[in-house]
C-alpha cells in the first residue's frame, strides 16, 4: 500500500461513530492516518472534501471519499478482506443488526446519554459557551427529528443491553467466536456510555457479560495510527486522481441519468447536501463527481439506505 493509498480517517476523539471505524481498522490490522476534525461547524477543511456532508467520520484514500460508517466498513473489507467484518454464513443477518444498532441503539443510548446529568460530565472541562455551540450545532444537524425523551430512551436501552448481553453470553462475541460488523455497530453508542459519560455507566451494572464483551472489543485496539493534518489530506487528495469505477452497472431508480447534476443528503440527521455529477449508482451505492479549488478533482461516495438522490438541473420550458 502506497502513501497515497493509505486509508485517512477524518475524526475526533469522541464521536462515537469514529470510534467504530478506529476499531474495524484495528481488527482489520491496517495502517491509516488520522486527521482530526472540529465536533461543530464551521469545518472548512472537510466541506473542501466533502462538498457540504459534513457528518463525523468520513474516509479517505487519496481523492476518494467515502462517508457513511456503513460504507466505510464495505471499503475496509474490500482494502483488507481478512479477517472478515462480514462472516459468509451470516452476511444478512450481521448488516441488519449493524443497522438497527447505527440507528436505533444509538438515537436510544444517545438520549440516554445526553440527559442533564451525562450532558453536565461531557462538558465539564468547557467553557459554557462551548456546551452552548455543541447544542446548537446538534440541534441545527438533527432538525425534524423524533427524540426518545430521558425515561423512554433509559428503559428501552436497559431492554437493548439485556439483549445483547444473552447474545454475548452464549459467545465470546455478537454472532460466534470472532468479532464481525455487528460488534462495532453495537459497541460505539455503549462506549460513549462508559467512556465519555461515565456518571451515566451504572446502566450496566445488571448486565455484566456486556462490559466483558465490551473489554473484548475494546482489546482489538486501533491498529497503526499516525497523526496528519487536514491540509496534508488535502494535498493528498490534490495530488492524486480518483480510483477507476469497477462496480459501474447503473441501477435507475430515480430516473436521473448518469452526468446528471446532482445533490445526495442523509435522510435524517446532518441534511447537508453534497453536489456533483452522478458518475455511479449502482445497487449499493452513490458516487459525484466535484472538485475543489485546493482539493482537485473528487469522487464522494454513499451508500444508497440512508440517503436520497436528487436532480439539481432545471427542465427547459
Amino acid at each position: 500500500m502506497t502513501a497515497s493509498s493509505e486509508p485517512i480517517l477524518h475524526h475526533y476523539p469522541s464521536s462515537p461513530f469514529s470510534e467504530k471505524i478506529r476499531l474495524a481498522l484495528g481488527f482489520k490490522q491496517l495502517a491509516w492516518k488520522s486527521v482530526i476534525v472540529p465536533s461543530i461547524a464551521p469545518k472548512p477543511d472537510v466541506v473542501a472534501l466533502t462538498g457540504g456532508y459534513r457528518r463525523t467520520p468520513f474516509l479517505q484514500i487519496g481523492a476518494d471519499i467515502y462517508c457513511d460508517t456503513a460504507l466505510i466498513c464495505d471499503v475496509l473489507e474490500h482494502v483488507q478482506p481478512e479477517p472478515v467484518l462480514y462472516p459468509p454464513a451470516l452476511k444478512g443477518a450481521v448488516r441488519v443488526f449493524a443497522q438497527w444498532a447505527d440507528s436505533t441503539l444509538f438515537w436510544t443510548a444517545m438520549a440516554y446519554n445526553l440527559q442533564p446529568r451525562g450532558a453536565a460530565e461531557l462538558f465539564a472541562n468547557l467553557p459554557p459557551a462551548a456546551a452552548q455551540a455543541f447544542g446548537a450545532d446538534r440541534k441545527a444537524m438533527s432538525a425534524g427529528m423524533q427524540r426518545l425523551r430521558p425515561a423512554d430512551a433509559t428503559a428501552a436501552y436497559r431492554s437493548y443491553l439485556r439483549r445483547i448481553a444473552h447474545m454475548v453470553e452464549e459467545h465470546e462475541f455478537l454472532f460466534g467466536a470472532e468479532p464481525c460488523v455487528a460488534d462495532f455497530a453495537a459497541y460505539h453508542p455503549l462506549w460513549f456510555t462508559r467512556q465519555c459519560v461515565p456518571v451515566m455507566a451504572d446502566i450496566f451494572k445488571a448486565t455484566p457479560a456486556v462490559l466483558e464483551w465490551m473489554d473484548r472489543i475494546a482489546a482489538i485496539g486501533h491498529g497503526r495510527m499516525e497523526k496528519f493534518s487536514s491540509q496534508d489530506a488535502i494535498t493528498v487528495a490534490a495530488n492524486a486522481e480518483p480510483l477507476p469505477l469497477v462496480d459501474d452497472v447503473f441501477q435507475d431508480e430515480h430516473g436521473i441519468a448518469l452526468g446528471s447534476r446532482v445533490a445526495i443528503a442523509a435522510e435524517s440527521f446532518g441534511l447537508e447536501p453534497t453536489e456533483g455529477v452522478l458518475v455511479a449508482a449502482t445497487r449499493t451505492r452513490y458516487t459525484v463527481a466535484r472538485t475543489d479549488p485546493r482539493a482537485g478533482l473528487l469522487h464522494v461516495h454513499f451508500p444508497r439506505i440512508g440517503y436520497t438522490l436528487t436532480t439539481t438541473e432545471t427542465k427547459a420550458p
